[in-house]
């Protein structure tokens, strides 16, 4: 697999450039997940990146992933990335999450999603942000509404982690994107 085109599989199917950004941020945490594991960083980072490449064209369950799923196989990707990104919907029943990749895959997604929410309404982006702050968002429903929060607290649950930690650990694997995320400081004006 290579990560140049998984990026021009992306770039192909999506045209949208917050869900191209969201793929990203997927991407360096699952990256970072994997580096702590001990587990091959190139193939959870193209797990990332992948995991939503089919959203725009079809979002309706259970086209999403199911159509990305077909693609990916005929271009000769491994099962074990296709059933990771399989796994990240709910309701796949034929799906579940098995490995600690899908689970990492499902832990990451909605939370990358309200992180990115989170350092979009800071002057700072993402410099600075603490899992306490992620945590109060998380209450106020109205904010960053299409999030699944029980998805974020069930995916850390399911992969082990305290949630706090989880929050803090993907920040800071995404903090050094910030940039490239969209997610850096703004200038006041």
């Amino acid at each position: 697999m290579d990560r140049q085109q998984a990026w021009e599989l992306v770039c192909e199917y999506t045209q949208t450039e917050n869900l191209r950004r969201h793929m990203l941020a997927v991407e360096a945490a699952l990256r970072a997940y994997a580096r702590q594991y001990g587990e091959d960083e190139a193939t959870w980072g193209i797990v990332g990146l992948l995991h939503d490449f089919d959203y725009e064209r079809w979002p309706q369950p259970p086209d999403h992933p199911l159509q990305g799923a077909a693609i990916l196989a005929a271009r000769g990707y491994p099962d074990d990335v296709i059933y990771a990104i399989k796994s990240h919907a709910n309701y796949l029943p034929d799906c579940p999450r098995v490995s600690r990749l899908d689970k990492t895959l499902f832990a990451c997604d909605e939370l990358a999603g309200l992180i990115s929410a989170c350092a979009l309404v800071r002057p700072e982006g993402l410099a600075g942000l603490t899992a306490q702050s992620v945590r109060k968002k998380m209450k106020q429903k109205s904010f960053a509404a299409a999030v699944n929060r029980d998805d974020i607290v069930r995916g850390a649950a399911d992969l082990g982690v305290d949630l706090d930690e989880h929050i803090q650990f993907v920040i800071d694997a995404l903090t050094p994107l910030a940039t490239e995320l969209g997610l850096g400081p703004r200038a006041a004006g």
